[in-house]
């Protein structure tokens, strides 16, 4: 049943009448977001390839004195290419070959900044307890093959890539962690802490990304609140990315559970645009402008 069921808004879209939806939508997302209208080519390579492609912009007041500051970013979500037993090398390059392919669409649709789900690189092997062969999957932030991709994706695009993936110092064999940027990057479990949030606002963040793989019977009911939760209470622009899915592996593990996707973009004022589906590679492409951070500051003051 529960690989049928494709995501909520779908299931509310089929079942409720357009007046009911409209008031049910305004409850559950707050204001609405309208539909960003993306290349038509863009749509055919995403329906061709088999992944999701969706844009929504969020409304903004227009300021008499201050320009729009409009960024629009990229949500990914995906399932993993090859099986967990195939030589990992192959499964690598399977992933690059995929992300690449979404990440040009992304490009076709003027996206500034896309980011990946938590360890995109590989299968989500962390529930397996075991550390072979999958600590093979870390590697170097600055010279690795992973790195050496998104740099010239980002390079051919002029876009900025937040990759979230295993990282080594293969230098010092010591795992690295210190990333800088005003972009801020949540990884999964972080979201479930608010002064996780809290530090990143106070540190000038004004979009927070949310790289995560979580499972349904868990997080599924927490997953559409914590991170627009976080947009409300720090006035800036949340990005909730997750994994989808079933990844099974040659022994016995943990936890089995798919991961249902669902990623989402809030707004400062906590409007929210629809989940991208829980069992479908997706790119989510969302429009904003900025300065709605300093505008909802200054209407709700929130913060003290």
């Amino acid at each position: 049943m529960a690989a049928k069921f494709t995501s909520l808004d779908s299931c509310l879209e089929k079942h409720l009448p357009a007046k009911e939806l409209e008031e049910v939508k305004r409850i559950l997302y707050g204001k609405p977001v309208s539909k960003l209208e993306l290349p038509a080519r863009a749509l055919k390579f995403a329906d061709e390839n088999d992944f999701e492609l969706v844009g929504y912009k969020f409304g903004v007041q227009e300021e008499q004195l201050r320009r729009p500051r409009i960024v629009r970013i990229g949500a990914v979500q995906n399932k993993i290419v090859l099986p967990t037993n195939a030589p990992l090398a192959n499964q690598l390059s399977a992933l690059h070959s995929r992300i690449k392919e979404i990440t040009n669409t992304a490009a076709l649709c003027g996206v500034n900044i896309i980011c990946f789900q938590e360890c995109w690189t590989m299968p989500f092997a962390f529930c397996t307890r075991e550390k072979h062969p999958w600590t093979e999957f870390a590697e170097s932030a600055q010279d690795g093959s992973t790195i050496k991709l998104c740099q010239e994706l980002a390079k051919q695009h002029n876009m900025v890539i937040v990759c979230p993936i295993l990282e080594r110092d293969v230098v010092n064999q010591d795992k690295i962690f210190n990333t800088a940027g005003r972009i801020a990057v949540n990884i999964c479990y972080g979201r479930h802490h608010p002064l996780n949030w809290l530090m990143y606002a106070i540190n000038g963040a004004e979009i927070c990304f949310n790289p995560s793989a979580t499972v349904g019977a868990l997080s599924e009911p927490m997953w559409p609140i914590e991170a627009r939760c976080a947009a409300i209470a720090n006035n800036y622009y949340t990005v909730a990315i997750n994994r989808i899915g079933t990844e099974v592996f040659d022994n016995e593990f943990t936890s089995g559970d798919g991961k249902p996707g669902s990623s989402y973009v809030t707004a400062p004022d906590g409007s929210r645009t629809p989940g991208l589906s829980r069992v479908r590679d997706g790119l989510l492409v969302a429009e904003m402008d900025l300065n709605q951070c300093r505008q909802v500051k200054d209407k709700w003051c929130f913060q003290m």
